[in-house]
């Protein structure tokens, strides 16, 4: 990138009125140019894989992939593209995840159009900014006690999916897929795995 040349911005964000205003504060800044915008996840690593943008904006919760996932994709197809999640939802687990994803900026949405714009700089020059709050609270919660097997299964369930329709979508046996259901809600001290699953969100482990 030559001197002059501003940041290029992709901002995903399902809200649209929060994401055109945040397009429209950051769009003041001369070194950010915002040249892609998305509504869901496989909508964010479209317009990232079309516009090639040096840091990618995104929400945590996004409908049909989550920021971290997208971050994940991310990482794996465009190297060179920093990620910046923001959240209204700072739980501890999400942040392990987002951190383990290669993220290099983790913010809460309390955050202002300026001082965003300031962290973009940050995580584009390749240093990483986490919320000072959103980290101690990670740390004070500890890690999550399921597999990442164990994980998985709970969030397919966490819809209310019978477990033959986990298991076809899990590729498991309806045995082992009853078995990591059972081991999630024993580990998690919950009554049944409704209540797992409700745990497991609040604390971010899925």
């Amino acid at each position: 990138m030559t001197a002059m040349e501003p940041v290029r911005l992709l901002l995903a964000d399902d809200e649209h009125l929060i994401r055109g205003a945040l397009a429209a504060l950051l769009s003041l800044e001369d070194d950010l140019l915002v040249v892609a915008e998305a509504a869901t996840g496989p909508e964010a690593l479209a317009m990232a894989r079309a516009h090639k943008p040096h840091v990618a904006v995104l929400d945590l919760q996004m409908p049909g992939a989550d920021g971290v996932k997208v971050a994940t994709s991310l990482r794996a197809e465009l190297p060179g593209c920093k990620v910046l999640i923001v959240t209204s939802h700072g739980r501890p687990g999400h942040l392990k995840r987002a951190l383990a994803a290669g993220v290099r900026g983790f913010v809460p949405k309390t955050v202002s159009a300026q001082r965003l714009a300031e962290l973009i700089r940050t995580v584009h020059a390749g240093n990483r900014y986490v919320d000072p709050e959103l980290a101690a609270d990670a740390i004070a919660a500890g890690d999550s006690p399921l597999t990442a097997r164990e994980a998985e299964v709970l969030e397919l369930a966490a819809d209310g999916a019978p477990v033959a329709e986990i298991a076809e979508r899990a590729a498991l046996s309806q045995g082992t897929v009853r078995n990591y259901l059972s081991s999630a809600v024993s580990k998690l001290g919950a009554e049944n795995r409704h209540a797992a699953v409700r745990l497991a969100r609040e604390r971010g482990w899925v």
